[in-house]
């Protein structure tokens, strides 16, 4: 069976700060115009997205370089809930041995999607996305980020910068931000992530699929 775990693109949505806010407006309708049109504003990170290397990484490939097969991707999903907001996700989530082309990290931040703390989700530790580099594995989140979140109740023993970003994109892998409902899904999904075709960009949203056996 298929999960849809995307969220849906709507006016006023969820944005990283600084990020271009999301406006979906109609510019013809079936009475004035016989049909029916509409204009969307946004930013290549809107919604449920996928991270080019070249986001972070100043040689990294734009999103339409890579084959439309690495769009599919083996998924394991484990269990983050339950931690603080900012608080570290530690390298202990992340399996001894991982035959996955991406994590799904389940922190259950998607519940505050549309509050001002969603931007306060826990993020990944640093050794931990060293774990998922050596095991040539990416990482898909239900929160804004897996770094922290610029906010002004960050505090300053937080990671600064991306370094989540720079150890997974320099290294070519996967990251996927803004995921919903990892809690509904088996532990082994196949996930599919397929970007809008954006010429030469940094990233672009995906209608993320998760398939897997109905037991």
């Amino acid at each position: 069976m298929f999960r849809d775990l995307s969220h849906r693109i709507e006016t006023g949505m969820p944005t990283f700060p600084g990020d271009p806010d999301v406006a979906l407006s109609p510019t013809a309708t079936i009475d004035a115009d016989g049909y029916r049109v509409h204009e969307l504003r946004c930013g290549s990170h809107t919604g449920t997205h996928v991270d080019a290397p070249s986001h972070t990484e100043p040689d990294g490939d734009d999103i339409d370089a890579a084959p439309i097969g690495e769009y599919v991707l083996e998924a394991v999903v484990v269990d983050a809930t339950g931690l603080a907001p900012r608080s570290p996700i530690p390298d202990s989530v992340v399996p001894d041995r991982l035959d996955a082309d991406v994590l799904l990290v389940w922190t259950g931040w998607d519940d505050h999607w549309g509050e001002e703390s969603y931007a306060d989700h826990p993020y990944l530790s640093p050794s931990a996305a060293e774990r998922l580099v050596a095991a040539g594995c990416g990482v898909g989140v239900d929160a804004l980020n897996p770094d922290p979140t610029p906010t002004a109740r960050a505090s300053d023993d937080e990671p600064s910068g991306f370094p989540v970003h720079g150890a997974l994109l320099g290294a070519g892998l996967p990251i996927v931000e803004n995921l919903t409902g990892l809690g509904t899904i088996p532990d082994r999904v196949t996930l599919y992530a397929f970007p809008l075709p954006l010429a030469d960009c940094d990233g672009a949203p995906v209608r993320a699929v998760a398939e897997f056996d109905d037991a």
